[in-house]
């Protein structure tokens, strides 16, 4: 139960950058906007969440976890019952991306956190978890927000503004004290540089590839949006479920070839996802991708929070950066190809997330 309000906090802000691309039509009719202007909240979330989580750690760090993680919960209520009630889509604009901002200062520092309260044994079962938690999050965003939304958009923002409160009442412990405080230089390392491009080629080519399988379900097989909301999810449940056992396997066999395994597998199926003959088909591969993906997620995350003893929290942000950094530019990177060939667009992505084992295979460490 002590791990739980960790899990909790890692879910709440991938959902709230996610759960918007489903709302666009609501929104669009609030707010009297185009489609264009509505989408457009979703990198207004994205961005500053993930540039900003190359220094947030460290400033967590050095000022405090439970302070900052606590203020930030605060913050993220206020703003999310702010986007509730904002009559332009301006301000709702302005209010998405200090959101981004707020979690910036969660993600990291909870998993750093999750990372001290565990036994070393237990680490990977732990970070495991927490991976497939944010996985599922991003999933299963659509179908949350779809499910709230159909009975009125706000309830979306409400709901995250109050479970924020509630985990702002149950923030992480400040690490043991240090000789001295946390440097942003002490995560400008290899190792960190590595697991970054790993992070964000996986997620780019991988986690981020939930848009390409809506629009393929839909331009191939015409699945409706709520059957195509399903189809989504699926990725997030495998993750859910595969998550701890896929840290029991890091725990037992290894960070890097754990990650290694789940590379080849997600890969591998990614690129098969353009040639599916039928949307149970498709739906089908999209699970298999979900389970390589916590096997990738699994490792990559105990990875990150073991690079930096000293500051951990800081170098688990700046990789985390990279990885939601990937999300971000996901769609710029296979619309184009789609267009061109459905098939293109999932080789390409393919293609990019198996160059993540490229990053990783360096990274080998004692078992």
């Amino acid at each position: 139960m002590r791990t739980l309000p960790f899990y909790i906090g890692g879910f709440l802000g991938p959902f709230g950058g996610g759960v918007v691309a489903v709302l666009v039509p609501q929104l669009r009719d609030a707010f009297d906007a185009t489609t264009a202007g509505v989408a457009a909240t979703i990198p207004a979330y994205l961005i500053p969440f993930a540039v900003l989580q190359l220094v947030s750690g460290t400033i967590g760090e050095r000022l405090g976890r439970r302070r900052v993680v606590r203020t930030a919960y605060f913050a993220y209520a206020l703003l999310s019952l702010a986007a509730a009630f904002v009559p332009s889509l301006g301000g709702f604009l302005v209010i998405r991306a200090l959101q981004g901002c707020a979690n910036a200062f969660l993600t990291p520092l909870l998993l750093a956190g999750l990372a001290d309260l565990v036994s070393a044994r237990q680490l990977g079962r732990a970070v495991g978890t927490f991976a497939a938690v944010q996985t599922a999050a991003v999933a299963l965003a659509p179908l949350g927000g779809g499910l709230l939304g159909a009975f009125d958009w706000r309830l979306v923002f409400l709901v995250q503004s109050a479970v924020a409160v509630a985990l702002a009442l149950m923030p992480p412990a400040d690490p043991e004290k240090r000789d001295e405080a946390p440097r942003l230089r002490a995560v400008l390392t290899r190792r960190v540089g590595l697991l970054s491009g790993a992070a964000f080629t996986a997620y780019a080519g991988v986690t981020g590839i939930g848009f390409l399988v809506a629009v393929e379900a839909a331009d191939a097989f015409s699945v409706g949006s709520i059957m195509r909301g399903v189809l989504l999810a699926g990725f997030g449940v495998a993750g859910m479920l595969l998550g701890r056992a896929a840290g029991d396997a890091v725990d037992r066999f290894g960070r890097v070839p754990v990650s290694l395994v789940g590379i080849a597998i997600s890969s591998a199926l990614v690129v098969t996802m353009g040639i599916a003959p039928s949307p149970l088909a498709l739906g089908a591969i999209w699970f298999a991708v979900g389970l390589g993906s916590a096997l990738v997620w699994a490792g990559i995350n105990v990875l990150a929070v073991e690079a930096v003893p000293g500051n951990r929290a800081g170098g688990t942000s700046v990789v985390s950066a990279f990885k939601f950094a990937g999300n971000a530019v996901a769609p710029l990177m296979w619309l184009p190809l789609y267009h061109a060939d459905p098939r293109l667009g999932f080789l390409g992505a393919g293609i990019l997330a198996a160059t993540a084992a490229l990053f990783i295979a360096p990274l080998r460490v004692a078992r």
